[in-house]
Order: C-alpha cells, then sequence, then structure tokens
C-alpha cells in the first residue's frame, strides 16, 4: 500500500516548471572522506540523491562538489565554495530558468520523493516563497523548496556574511510579505500524501549521513525496512 501511494503522488505531478539540486559542496570533515561518493548498499549517496529527485519528475543537478560527481548528473560549480551551503543554492538558483527549485543535501538518503512532490505542490499551490517541511514539531532546513524571486534576498544575505540557509530563507520569505511555509510530515502521511516506498517512519526520513556511524545507522535501518 505504501508503495501505490507514493507512486501515485509522483505520477500526479507536473514539474516542468520546476528543477532539483544536490547540495554536495561541504567539506565532509566528519566522514573523513567525500561523503558523497561514500556507499550506502551498492551505491554511494550521490547517486541515491540523484535518484530521489529524478523519481519526484525534476531534472537533476548537483551544485557544488567534486569533479567527479559529473558523472551522475550536471555539475554547477559553486562561486565561492568556503561559504557553505547557501553559497551553493545561490549560484543553482542563479542558474535555474524554472520558477521553482527544490534542493536537498547529499546526505539525507532516506528521503521519499513523495515528500517532495508534496512540498513542490504545496509551494505552487499557496505561492509561497519558501517551503520546509517538519518533524515532530522541528522544522527542518532541508528538504527545501523555494521560488526563483527569493533569489536577490539570498544574495544579499549571503554578501552580508549571514550564511545560515535557515535564516536566509526567513529573511527570503518576509521580504516576499510572507511567513515560511511549514509542512508537519506527519500530517503529509496521514493524508497519504507522503510515504516511504520501503514504509520507514517519517522520524527516520531525515537522519544526517555525515559520519561513519551515521551511515552504519542507515545501512541499519534500510536493511530493516526491506525485511519489513
Amino acid at each position: 500500500m505504501t508503495s501505490e501511494v507514493t507512486s501515485k503522488v509522483i505520477k500526479t505531478s507536473v514539474q516542468s516548471d520546476a528543477v532539483g539540486f544536490v547540495l554536495a559542496g561541504g567539506r565532509s570533515s566528519r566522514m573523513g572522506t567525500d561523503k558523497a561518493l561514500v556507499n550506502l548498499g551498492a551505491r554511494p549517496l550521490i547517486a541515491h540523491a540523484v535518484e530521489i529527485l529524478r523519481e519526484a519528475g525534476l531534472a537533476a543537478s548537483i551544485a557544488g562538489g567534486d569533479s567527479a560527481l559529473a558523472g551522475f548528473a550536471p555539475l554547477i560549480e559553486d562561486r565561492s565554495v568556503s561559504l557553505g551551503p547557501l553559497s551553493g543554492i545561490v549560484t543553482a538558483l542563479a542558474s535555474a530558468s524554472s520558477q521553482w527549485a527544490v534542493f536537498i543535501p547529499v546526505d539525507l538518503p532516506l528521503l521519499p520523493a513523495s515528500l517532495l512532490v508534496s512540498m513542490l505542490r504545496s509551494s505552487k499551490i499557496k505561492g509561497s516563497v519558501v517551503t520546509l517541511a517538519s518533524v515532530n514539531g522541528f522544522t527542518q532546513t532541508f528538504p527545501a523548496v523555494l521560488r526563483k524571486e527569493a533569489l536577490p534576498i539570498l544574495e544579499r544575505e549571503l554578501a552580508a556574511g549571514r550564511g545560515g540557509c535557515f535564516s536566509a530563507f526567513q529573511a527570503a520569505a518576509a521580504g516576499a510579505g510572507q511567513s515560511v511555509n511549514q509542512l508537519p510530515v506527519e500530517s503529509l502521511v496521514q493524508c497519504g500524501h507522503a510515504a516511504h516506498p520501503q514504509a520507514l517512519p517519517a522520524a527516520y526520513w531525515f537522519l544526517n549521513v555525515n559520519t561513519p556511524e551515521n551511515l552504519r545507522r542507515a545501512e541499519i535501518l534500510s536493511a530493516q525496512a526491506l525485511i519489513a
């Protein structure tokens, strides 16, 4: 039933006016090696991330990261690699010709594509400049759905040395006279608008694979879900 819900959500979505980006320009200091190329199961994290975007019906590109990633999807070089993920977002959003852009980090391999579809649909219906998800009452910085008009304010925040993505998202929404559109994942699941293809509970979707320990945890969760 879970896979049927996920398939239905994706098939009924139209993403011709949206694109997807994987943020892969981090230093991976806690992993000890480029985490984008670390395997979860038989595939590297970058392959998982690109597949999530494509399953959501989005053309996928990679924002930042080493040239070795270019074989997985088109690579957009970050203008200022030392300024963190907000710089990658600004560079990617500036390159986009579509009105909407969906951003996911390379280290969230357990995200279901149906969540992105639901977030994008809500963004379009409400005309939101910024849409984020929340789980257990806590708003998550990623995945993020941004309208193109967020770009000038994000550029301003970056130029002012305010590199935090969440605060920059809030500023972008406020600049458009809005608040951040926050979607409780639990409500999406309850309504059948989002589901994990392996039936993982929503609390696990946002597991950051930043360390070898996180990677082992993700492997265990994936294995348990397949057995279930």
